[in-house]
């Protein structure tokens, strides 16, 4: 498979606190980086959006209130 979009919806939301700190550590994104895949990122936590993601969209009611 040579995916080039990535859908991820909650992929953390079952981790313990301890196995995310890990995670979110700055080399946990190189894969991203180096290669040409496109991820859409769904989560409720916005401190693991901080950490995995370059553009952020808050939604509200299915509408994009705010994107950065």
């Amino acid at each position: 498979m040579d995916p080039v979009f990535i859908v991820a919806d909650e992929p953390v939301s079952m981790l313990d606190v301890s196995i995310r700190a890990g995670r979110d550590e700055p080399d946990a994104r190189a894969p991203a980086q180096s290669t040409a895949i496109a991820y859409l990122f769904i989560t409720h936590d916005i401190s693991v959006a901080r950490y995995m993601c370059d553009r952020i969209a808050i939604m509200y009611l299915a509408k994009i209130m705010e994107l950065a």
